[in-house]
Formats: structure tokens, C-alpha cells, sequence
């Protein structure tokens, strides 16, 4: 009994150390990334040889950047909300649903994990072509849509899977309908896997590269940009953009913390 406690401690102390290793090994870029954003060279040096704030004031005062990133956030916030309301109604209808073809339905909801990005792009390409989409910001709307919308479908069915139906039968059995038991006891309990599959759709699609560069066009999103920038004219300019992408994406992660723990109770 001693020695398998003794075998377990040290389980747990090797997980621990590795664990610890692979969060540093992970986050040792940023180490590179944050002192050369604010580096006064003209050009990538680390260590910078002096500080300044001159590339963060060449990302704001550059209309081309502050355009693809605008661009990047109104595309992003529309397919998340298109992608939550599809994906959260897709996922009531395999869990909730009776009907036959079920199953092929789930595996097409899942089919955008699954297909290589590079695939899922030529075919949208030729689809948007036909459609005359192509270079149109709502083009890249639709094909984020798709491409997050399995990141909605799983979170919300695992949530819908584990929630006691009975407290939206006792709704229903106090006058309310299934819409309002739905809507007043349902989405309030599941409220935290909204959230998180709401935040998953939105990193989806405002860091999504390839779907841009097939669709795009003339209407550059910031990962598209960043790109153009690292192939054509590498500057401390794509670190201060980095640094913005890490600074937002922390505010959301606090943001899911602060409203997407818990499930308030229904009224």
C-alpha cells in the first residue's frame, strides 16, 4: 500500500514537472515577441537596443492595418453570432430531435473539424465565385460561419446531454410553453457552454488565415495582413500586432471567467 502511494506521488510530481515544462516551452515566444514590439530598431532585434512606442503608433496611424483589423472584428463578431444561434439550434435538434437521418446530420455538423482547411477553401472559392462573393467581407462571413460552427454544436449538445429536463417540465407544467421554458430556464442553465462556444467561434474566425486568403480579395483581414507583412516587408510592427492579438484575446479569456461561470437560476 506504501509503495503504490509512493508510486502515485511521484506520478503526480512527474505530470507536474511536465506540465510546468510545456507551459513555459509555450510561452517562452512571448518572451521574443513582447520586448521587440516596443524595440526603437528598425527592425527585428532582440534584444531591442533601445525602447519606444513607434510601432504601436505605426499600427494605429496606418489606415491599411487599422482597416484589416476592423475588418477582422466586424467579421469575427458576425459569425459568431450567426454561428451561436445556428449551432446552438442545430445542437436542440440532435439532442432533442426524433427523426431519421440524425446521425448523418451530426457528422455533416462535424464535417469542417474534420476537411482539411485548404479543401474546405477551394470548394467555398468555387461556390463564391459562382455567387460573386468573392472579395465581399459577408463571403467571409458565411465560410466563418461554417467553419466554427462545430465548436458550437459540441459544447451546447454536451451541455443540453447533462441538463435535468425536468426543471423545463415543471415550467411547462406551471403555464409556461416550451419556447418560454426554453428560453427562461434552459438557455440560463447551459449559459456557460453558450459562452465558451461563443468565444471558441469568435478566435476561430478572427485568427483564421487560409479561408481569408481564398475569399478576401481586396478586403484584407488582419491575419491576412500579418501575412502580407512577414512575406513582403517583416518590421517590429507584426510584433506590436502579436502583442494586441494576445492582449485581446486575454480580455476575453477574463471576460468568459467573469459571466460564463456559473448558470444564474431561473426566475
Amino acid at each position: 500500500m506504501e509503495l503504490k502511494l509512493r508510486r502515485g506521488g511521484a506520478m503526480r510530481l512527474a505530470l507536474g514537472v511536465y506540465a510546468t515544462f510545456l507551459c513555459v516551452f509555450l510561452m517562452l515566444p512571448l518572451v521574443v515577441v513582447v520586448p521587440i514590439s516596443f524595440s526603437s530598431s528598425s527592425y527585428l532585434q532582440f534584444p531591442p537596443p533601445g525602447w519606444s512606442l513607434r510601432w504601436y503608433r505605426a499600427f494605429a496611424d496606418d489606415p491599411v492595418w487599422m482597416g484589416a483589423a476592423w475588418r477582422s472584428f466586424q467579421v469575427g463578431v458576425s459569425a459568431t453570432l450567426l454561428s451561436t444561434v445556428l449551432g446552438t439550434l442545430l445542437a436542440f435538434s440532435l439532442v432533442r430531435g426524433r427523426y431519421p437521418g440524425k446521425q448523418l446530420v451530426a457528422q455533416i455538423a462535424a464535417t469542417p473539424l474534420i476537411l482539411p482547411t485548404i479543401i474546405y477553401s477551394i470548394a467555398v472559392y468555387s461556390l463564391f465565385a459562382t455567387l460573386k462573393l468573392i472579395g465581399d467581407w459577408r463571403g467571409i462571413v458565411l465560410a466563418h460561419t461554417v467553419h466554427a460552427l462545430p465548436f458550437v454544436v459540441i459544447i451546447v449538445a454536451a451541455a443540453l446531454r447533462t441538463f435535468d429536463v425536468s426543471l423545463e417540465h415543471a415550467a411547462m407544467g406551471l403555464g409556461a410553453s416550451r419556447l418560454r421554458a426554453v428560453w427562461r430556464v434552459t438557455l440560463p442553465q447551459i449559459r456557460p457552454a453558450i459562452v465558451s462556444a461563443m468565444f471558441l467561434a469568435f478566435i476561430s474566425s478572427f485568427d483564421e488565415l487560409v479561408i481569408a486568403m481564398f475569399l478576401g480579395g481586396s478586403n484584407m483581414t488582419l491575419p491576412k495582413k500579418m501575412f502580407d507583412n512577414i512575406v513582403n516587408e517583416i518590421d517590429p510592427v507584426i510584433a506590436a500586432v502579436s502583442v494586441l492579438q494576445i492582449v485581446l484575446v486575454s480580455a476575453i479569456l477574463l471576460v468568459v471567467a467573469r459571466f460564463g461561470s456559473g448558470a444564474r437560476p431561473p426566475d
